[in-house]
């Protein structure tokens, strides 16, 4: 889901934005805003709102980049301004994001239990015949991967705002798991089921598109 043109390494970046390279800064924006737009739509009331919010996060980071000190990435430094602008403007609209325990939604099985071993069989509650998780293979024509991409950001769009939120930062921004504990301040624990849930729905979205998607996916969040 990265932009089209890939990006150079963090110390050219910083230095061309320092410098008011505006084919850098537009490289960037259209690199990173898609993302930043749906991971600020888990915080606000409006699309309009969020928006708002990744200007005002584009405009800090101009503001700020001469201070950039490179503790962290270009890429979490600049999602860490967008949750905390996120927040504080969600705060004003009166739109609380609660982390702090888990939703209904959020708790029971994430895999159709069809796809598991009865009770009374052998092996039961392991994968049945033919329900294995498979090698997925992203195709190869470069077309079809763009619209991978777009049905995984579709899907990605789709997620309860609490999910989105998670995914967006771990496997989208990239993210550690501590990272997204202090950033959104949670258990790890809940980071995890969170995670887990968000992977689990993107691989059935998957699964409707590409045949045999029991993809890596699934064995990361049964891990």
């Amino acid at each position: 889901m990265a932009g089209a043109r890939e990006l150079p390494p963090d110390e050219v970046l910083v230095q061309r934005l320092r410098d008011g390279d505006e084919e850098t800064f537009a490289l960037v924006l259209d690199a990173w805003s898609g993302s930043m737009l749906r991971l600020a739509m888990s915080f606000v009331s409006t699309k309009d709102s969020a928006e708002e919010t990744v200007q005002d996060t584009w405009l800090a980071v101009i503001k700020g980049i001469s201070g950039f000190e490179g503790r962290s990435s270009l890429k979490t430094w600049v999602y860490r301004i967008l949750v905390n602008t996120a927040k504080a403007r969600g705060t004003k609209e009166s739109r609380t994001v609660p982390f702090a325990s888990l939703l209904p939604e959020e708790e029971g099985p994430t895999v159709d239990a069809s796809r598991f071993r009865a009770p009374g069989e052998q092996y039961a509650g392991h994968w049945a015949v033919g329900q294995e998780p498979r090698p997925w293979h992203i195709p190869e024509d470069h077309v079809l991967r763009g619209e991978v991409r777009e049905v995984i950001a579709e899907a990605i769009d789709e997620l309860p705002p609490r999910l989105r939120t998670v995914i967006t930062l771990r496997d989208v921004a990239g993210y550690g798991s501590e990272e997204v504990c202090s950033l959104l301040e949670i258990s790890p624990g809940n980071q995890r089921v969170l995670l887990h849930r968000a992977r689990a729905l993107l691989r059935r979205k998957l699964e409707e598109y590409l045949p045999g998607a029991h993809d890596v996916a699934g064995r990361r969040g049964r891990a």
